[in-house]
């Protein structure tokens, strides 16, 4: 008996009671590699001793101080890094507690800088379909992950949303990268000249998407026509680099690897790798001028926006993946794990597509190779592999709705950046097996 209301409530959950490294153990002493980072959080792993260090020092001097009186050390230290670190001309940080209020307050932040500069028309937001920016509605109404925001529509604010640039599923037959990149791109310009080229406040898009669509990259000069286009009609762009972001694609923002810089960037997850709950938005600095200029303020806050432990684990993260240089480690440890993956599953009878850059590898599913048709949504194949996967041990972050929010299959991997070869080797064995498994059975029941 539980008294917690959790995600699903018919399905019993192991206890979590350790961790160490890529391994947490559960009660009855059974343990988990865990090939997803959680949810592409735990960078470091789990009981990284720099982290642990920091947070007992920070909870000697001060445990939390409201923001509405005080700043502290840890919060001003963390901001200082977060901006030396930035892409140029994101010169302000503004923390909050996760990755959807991020994305809530980048929304938030995006309206007020037009109301700032009295341009006060403008009022729509654009982003793409199969996209995911949070569960809150404002990041819920901006994604475009159907299946969570069907029961929710009447509640939520409106959005314009755009195909994505998915190549595997929307690029045409003979069509280069570079024509699907100028395709893909020119679909928001047409949207924003339907919509009035001055009444659009943003665009927000994930650099590399997440968990809807399972880490697809953009293809060739997408972003940079994106950034052209905002640019040409006033629009910010919001970049939202939550999962993607802080060395998970092997540059510290994944968008320093599309040569561009957004106006607002969220990030999160990486950003404390799981030791505290803490996420951030990066404001370009015409942005901050607005408001400084202005009202003199941000129409926005939370109670632990600034927490001082979340902001001293922060840092201790960053910190230590600059010390033991990890993000070299996760170019290394990206080529390794997909060249294994492709390996074992490049001849797969159900597996189409390998995908993702650096520790943010994707894997989608298919019942024909060829055709690339999916399976039958009811045959929930991505649940199976969830399961047959912890049954070995392993922990994969899976979602169906890879296509259209009911059809497609995929799962994500996204391993902490201290994994070794032999545990990268580990992964591919377990989900090997786990694949084969209820692929197999599906095939029985269909």
């Amino acid at each position: 008996m539980t008294r917690l209301l959790h995600r699903q409530i018919h399905a019993p959950l192991p206890v979590a009671v350790s961790g160490r490294g890529l391994e947490i153990f559960d009660r009855d002493g059974r343990s988990y590699l865990d090939a997803s980072g959680g949810a592409a959080v735990s960078c470091l792993g789990h009981g990284h001793p720099a982290v642990l260090q920091a947070l007992h020092a920070q909870l000697d001097r001060i445990a939390y101080a409201h923001t509405g009186f005080f700043t502290t050390e840890a919060a001003e230290r963390l901001g200082e890094r977060l901006v030396a670190d930035a892409p140029d001309g994101l010169d302000h940080a503004y923390l909050v507690s996760g990755g959807s209020e991020a994305i809530e307050a980048a929304l938030k932040m995006a309206r007020q800088y037009f109301v700032e500069k009295g341009e006060t028309r403008r009022r729509h937001v654009i982003a793409r379909r199969q996209s995911y920016h949070g569960n809150t509605l404002g990041a819920l109404a901006a994604g475009g992950n159907e299946w969570r925001r069907r029961q929710f529509a009447p509640l939520l604010i409106q959005t314009h949303h755009i195909d994505p640039c998915f190549a595997y599923r929307f690029r045409h037959p003979g069509e280069s990268d570079e024509a699907y990149a100028e395709r893909a791109a020119g679909a928001l310009e047409r949207r924003i000249l339907e919509l009035g080229g001055d009444e659009v406040i943003a665009f927000v898009a994930e650099t590399v998407v997440g968990a809807t669509a399972g880490a697809v990259p953009p293809v060739a000069d997408y972003f940079r026509r994106v950034r052209e286009i905002c640019d040409r009609y006033g629009v910010l762009l919001i970049l939202d680099e939550v999962m993607c972001g802080m060395g998970r694609t092997g540059t510290l923002h994944a968008c320093e690897q599309e040569g561009i810089v957004p106006d607002l960037l969220t990030i999160a997850k990486g950003l404390g790798g799981g030791y505290q709950p803490i996420g951030a938005v990066l404001l370009g600095s015409h942005v901050f001028a607005a408001f400084r200029d202005g009202s003199g303020y941000f129409q926005h806050g939370h109670t632990y926006m600034g927490h001082p432990m979340a902001a001293a684990a922060a840092l201790a993260v960053q910190e230590t993946i600059r010390a033991e240089r990890l993000l070299e480690r996760v170019v290394r440890g990206g080529g390794h794990l997909m060249n294994r993956l492709k390996e074992r599953f490049a001849q797969h009878p159900h597996v189409g597509d390998l995908r993702g850059r650096g520790l943010f590898l994707g894997m989608e599913l298919v019942e024909d190779r060829e055709s690339k048709a999916p399976f039958e949504p009811a045959l929930r194949i991505h649940a199976r592999i969830k399961a047959e996967a912890m049954a070995q041990g392993l922990m994969v972050y899976p979602m169906g709705g890879t296509i259209d929010g009911l059809r497609g299959d995929h799962l994500l991997l996204a391993p902490p950046f201290i994994a070794t070869d032999a545990q990268l080797d580990e992964v591919v064995d377990r989900l090997g097996r786990a694949v084969d498994q209820a692929t197999r059975a599906a095939r029985t029941q269909s």
